[in-house]
């Protein structure tokens, strides 16, 4: 399907007819920042032109990414840690040392008298501890690893949604400024017609109060488009000052007109392969595997160990001896009660987030759904019927006017109706675009 196509090429640079950079596919993860280095040295000083991939990709590199990609790592630095036994302890002595009469002559290790041991002590872990604790470990790091590309997600759809912004504001600027010219015109065309006496003194100063408005619609709408600039700046950290970006004026390709419908079918499945359910249930698992290990703390672990004794004695002989020993807790009065009972309450806990989560997913993605149709349908109906109306409204205004039958004052009016129909038409493209693009980021798997 059309729309199944778009939603998997969109991070993957796909929506404009220029292809443009895509990040590489590797299990490395990307370093902040790396949009910035492969920019042109030059680019801080000209003008930019970003097109929604770049915006994207470099959003999926950005610092809130790396902060979390962080938190990935040391959760697999957490299996090494867990997955490995008990370390030997190596026991060295020196003891029966008499202070009062020395202890005699002769090298060290062997004429002097003092009792010398050293010995070797290692647990042997029972009821599948590692196994469980290095699971758990793993289960843990895979929670990590959802999170990171969750976070991807979320960055991607505010980078989208800014760059979506920023390129109605920019497009809101060209509009206001041809309307700006246009009204100047008309405005030196009052005054030619007022010295020739075809037009009041009246009508001429209110063509000057258009004009003069216009112009500072002009500069309210470079004042919004600054401001977009250097909204979407901290998520993409790109080279170059943000007031001198642009972007390209492409806006998406559209699906089907079923692809509402279709979506609606494989709710279930987008639910489940989101980062934040999969975050959540693999953290569930971890919780379970936490509740095992707790139980298997009631196999009580053995301590073995051996020391061997040196003692050189007065005659010359030489005493050695060795010590076997084992050591093990007694469980007496006590068998870990309070570790399982934590450990059991923890894993209903993740239980109860596990659905929560899905239910707050199910909620978004229906929500993204419902706004993408809705945007849909009012874009539709902007281009079908609300804009050409305006545009035949405003024409036969502008001939009836040049003909006489109009009067000043309702050619304004159909004027300041197709400006604000052409302003509403612009808004609804950066709505519709903004709806389908999270709805398309939100439901196409993440690989960082």
């Amino acid at each position: 399907m059309v729309w199944v196509l778009g939603a998997t090429c969109l991070a993957n640079g796909a929506w404009a007819q220029t292809p443009a950079p895509t990040a590489t596919q590797s299990t490395t993860p990307p370093t902040p920042g790396m949009a910035a280095r492969s920019a042109p040295p030059n680019a801080a000083s000209e003008t930019t032109t970003l097109s929604i991939e770049q915006v994207l990709q470099a959003a999926g590199q950005n610092l809130d990414v790396a902060v979390v990609r962080r938190g990935y790592e040391a959760a697999q630095a957490d299996i090494l840690a867990a997955d490995h036994a008990p370390l030997p302890v190596l026991t060295a002595k020196a003891g029966a040392i008499d202070l009062k009469n020395g202890v005699g002559g002769g090298p060290l290790l062997q004429d002097k008298r003092i009792d010398k041991g050293m010995g070797l002590d290692w647990t042997w872990e029972r009821g599948n501890k590692r196994n469980l604790r290095t699971q758990a470990s793993r289960q843990t790091a895979q929670a990590a690893q959802a999170d990171w590309q969750d976070t991807i997600t979320a960055q991607r759809i505010l980078a989208l949604q800014a760059f979506y912004d920023w390129l109605a504001a920019h497009l809101r600027v060209e509009e206001l400024q041809g309307i700006a010219t246009s009204m100047q015109s008309m405005a030196q065309s009052a005054q030619r017609r007022l010295q020739a006496g075809d037009v009041s003194a009246q009508d001429a100063a209110r063509t000057d109060i258009e004009a003069a408005r216009a112009q500072a619609d002009v500069r309210q709408a470079e004042l919004d488009r600054q401001r977009a600039a250097l909204s979407l700046a901290p998520l993409i950290v790109w080279p170059g000052q943000p007031l001198q970006w642009r972007p390209r004026t492409d806006w998406p390709p559209r699906g089907p007109s079923d692809a509402v419908q279709a979506a609606q079918t494989r709710l279930d499945d987008w639910v489940e392969q989101r980062p934040d359910v999969r975050a959540a249930r693999d953290r569930a698992q971890a919780a379970q595997s936490a509740m095992q290990l707790a139980r298997a703390q009631q196999s009580n672990d053995i301590t073995w160990g051996g020391t061997v004794d040196h003692y050189p004695m007065a005659n010359g002989v030489t005493t050695r001896q060795m010590e076997l020993r084992l050591q093990m807790p007694l469980q007496w009065g006590y068998r870990f009660e309070g570790e399982i009972g934590r450990a059991s309450a923890l894993l209903s806990q993740s239980q109860d987030l596990l659905e929560r989560v899905r239910w707050g997913a199910r909620a978004e993605l229906q929500t993204l759904l419902q706004a993408w149709d809705a945007a849909r349908e009012r874009l539709q109906t902007y281009e079908r019927d609300i804009l050409p109306r305006a545009q035949r409204v405003a024409q036969q205004a502008e001939l009836a006017y040049t003909q006489g039958a109009l009067t000043l004052t309702d050619l304004l009016d159909a004027r300041r109706t197709l400006r604000t129909t052409r302003l509403e038409a612009i808004a609804a493209q950066a709505d519709f675009a903004k709806a389908q693009g999270t709805w398309q980021l939100r439901t196409q798997p993440i690989t960082p």
